[in-house]
């Protein structure tokens, strides 16, 4: 047996974390009701075939094999499980869906991240309309300001600009692969190599500061608009314009970025995608975006989605714990027994003291720094 207590990647979870985790998931499931979607829960085992359409860099499921022999996972991720259940069964979208629940990746060792990850979202499967990455989007950014998380950036990006780009330099496959690679993998020699041949087309200057296009929305914006074709930009950048706009007018506090350099985060992306985050954190505490290639896999009908997923854990440790009342312990003798658990269903966090003499509830108190509330008749409370 390993001397190790605990796989790598793994831990335990208890004290004031875990209960700060579970109050967090306890907020965002009330936003998620409140807001009018529906729970869903899928298993944590399921076929690997699921699954092929996730591409995560770097990154493994934990796999293993059923009575039958076929290849099952602990799921990797939620999103595809719920495309699964949607073309196995009667349902008929539009569907609004909400989750909570762990998802589990094989990291590399010395990573300092873990293989265990919950996460909590939403999904919006049947719109077409933009007005569903803005309900999603809404719903996230009221969760945040709920639970007063500072600093909150939302960085846009759109997963058929890059292609649309490629489309138009008309380049032959190969030349368009290796520059497409060279671009998301931010090879800037093989980039510049592969785009100086390119010099007499008209989108030469674009191509030139293509790689540096992120930052403040409207700078980007600007710089597109001196760049590109204005029949170009209103066609490819119109629902980024349109949406920070939405943002804009909706959530003036909020600091909206685009990257139109980053390579949307799985394949079945085909709008708009998003990531949120704070300062001086290396997680995202939310993302997602636009697939309807999500049930490519699935049947032939393809459906609109939109979703996002917090990534509780990265939100655990970034909302700012409020001062918790002193912990109190509450001692009574048996007989007082409905006494004693009025007075805690009535005192903030208070619990039961489970010992049978005041002397050992003075000691229990002491050693944890703990109030002490004595109803037994003989003596004073302290």
């Amino acid at each position: 047996m390993s001397n190790r207590h605990l796989p790598v990647g793994t831990r335990d979870e208890f004290g004031p974390r875990a209960i700060r985790k579970e109050n967090l998931i306890q907020i965002m499931s009330r936003h998620f009701i409140d807001a009018g979607f529906d729970r869903v829960k899928t298993p944590l085992l399921e076929y690997r075939d699921v699954f092929q359409p996730l591409t995560v860099t770097g990154e493994q499921p934990y796999q293993m094999l059923d009575d039958a022999g076929e290849t099952v996972v602990m799921r990797p991720d939620l999103t595809l499980p719920l495309a699964r259940l949607l073309s196995t069964t009667n349902i008929q979208p539009p569907v609004h869906w909400w989750y909570v629940g762990d998802i589990f990746r094989v990291r590399k060792s010395l990573s300092g991240t873990y293989n265990q990850i919950t996460q909590a979202g939403i999904e919006l499967i049947g719109y077409a309309s933009l007005k569903a990455e803005w309900a999603c989007l809404s719903e996230a950014i009221r969760i945040c300001d709920d639970l007063k998380v500072a600093d909150l950036t939302l960085e846009l990006s759109d997963a058929r600009f890059v292609p649309q780009v490629l489309q138009t330099l008309a380049l032959d496959p190969v030349t368009k692969a290796a520059l497409k690679k060279a671009f998301f993998t931010k090879n800037l020699s093989d980039y510049e190599r592969l785009t100086e041949p390119l010099a007499a087309n008209a989108l030469y200057p674009f191509l030139k500061q293509w790689p540096w296009l992120f930052g403040p929305a409207e700078s980007v914006f600007e710089q597109l608009k001196q760049l590109l074709p204005p029949a170009f930009v209103r066609e490819q950048v119109a629902r980024l314009q349109t949406t920070v706009d939405f943002l804009r007018d909706q959530f003036s506090n909020l600091t909206v970025t685009l990257d139109l350099t980053s390579q949307p985060p799985q394949s079945y992306y085909t709008g708009i995608f998003f990531h949120a985050y704070v300062p001086n954190r290396r997680e995202y505490l939310f993302s997602g975006g636009r697939y309807d290639r999500l049930m490519a896999s699935f049947q032939r009908d393809l459906l609109p989605a939109v979703g996002l997923a917090f990534d509780v854990d990265a939100l655990t440790d970034t909302v700012q714990e409020p001062t918790a009342s002193p912990q109190t312990f509450v001692y009574g003798l048996p007989s007082q027994w409905q006494e004693t658990a009025a007075v805690v269903a009535t005192s903030p966090n208070a619990r039961l003291c489970l010992v049978d003499s005041l002397a050992e509830a003075q000691v229990l108190a002491k050693s944890s720094h703990a109030r002490l509330i004595d109803l037994s008749p003989k003596e004073a409370t302290l």
